[in-house]
């Protein structure tokens, strides 16, 4: 499917992703679904964290997104889009492997907004090893652990404080947390313990009527797959899923939307896979 030449260099930004990823600049319509609340999106930069910031703000949220400095210009291009639709952009930049990181976002999306109504943990690092498990050296394996689970549950803890009863923690696992393929070890043990931590967290928080849970996307096409994976693989992504394709971020941003609003008022503790008919199981 891909017309990239790769590799691209990590973390990827979209204007490098040929064909582009499809955010839903074109086609999201809100519906008024997130008046006036106040959201936090780790990873909003681009691909799927860049399609929500968007749903979210045409929704009428406002929106902080946290991303790595190598990526200000997409940054700077998702601000563009919430800034467009009439909400407030706001962009803090860093890495979330630091506690420190995590605690200053939250603190930030605070002082900007005055409470947070809508975390969504999205950000994620993952790097394709053709030898499975012996390439798979112990920095890459603390990469990806800090960065996909320990930053999830340095947010909440940090978020939850200042979040009001109905607000909304949003994880994103991934169908690798289910089904792990073989060069990818890492990132799918930790996308399996974002589903146990997001269905833990759901009971945790439940007496402060707060919910929790987590989206599962199958194939996405997003800056992350030609700037962590051979070419080779990117060529032929998303065929494996039984639609036959990859998804793009536009795709899963209205799940997001029903997942922080209050016509999911009674979900808590669910996963939802979007994999283009592949099980979650």
């Amino acid at each position: 499917m891909a017309e990239t030449e790769t590799p691209i260099a990590y973390p990827g930004l979209t204007d490098d992703v040929r064909p582009t990823p499809d955010h839903g600049e074109a086609t999201y319509r809100g519906t008024g679904r997130l008046t006036d609340k106040k959201a936090l999106i780790t990873g909003g930069d681009s691909g799927i964290g860049r399609a929500v910031a968007l749903a979210f703000a045409r929704e009428g949220a406002d929106v902080l997104i946290a991303y790595l400095p190598d990526e200000e210009k997409d940054a700077r291009d998702t601000a563009r889009l919430v800034e467009e639709a009439g909400r407030k952009a706001v962009t803090v930049p860093g890495d979330l492997r630091e506690e420190s990181h995590c605690a200053a976002v939250v603190a930030r999306a605070v002082e900007e907004f005055g409470r947070i109504d809508v975390l969504v943990s999205n950000a994620a690092y993952q790097m394709s090893q053709a030898g499975g498990l012996l390439d798979i050296t112990t920095e890459q394996f603390d990469r990806v652990m800090k960065t996909n689970v320990y930053a999830m549950f340095w947010l909440c803890k940090a978020a939850v404080p200042h979040m009001p009863e109905g607000s909304s923690i949003i994880t994103t696992s991934s169908i690798q947390g289910f089904q792990p393929s073989f060069q990818l070890l890492d990132y799918a043990t930790s996308k399996a313990a974002i589903v146990n931590f997001t269905k833990g967290l759901a009971q945790n928080l439940v007496d402060r009527k707060i919910r929790a849970n987590s989206v599962a996307p199958g194939p996405v096409w997003t800056p992350l797959i030609p700037a962590t994976m051979p070419p080779e693989k990117v060529e032929s992504f998303g065929e494996q899923a039984p639609m036959g394709r990859a998804g793009q971020p536009a795709e899963l941003a209205p799940l997001y939307v029903f997942l922080a609003s209050a016509e999911s008022s009674y979900i808590t503790g669910e996963v939802v896979g979007v994999t283009g008919g592949s099980p979650i199981t």
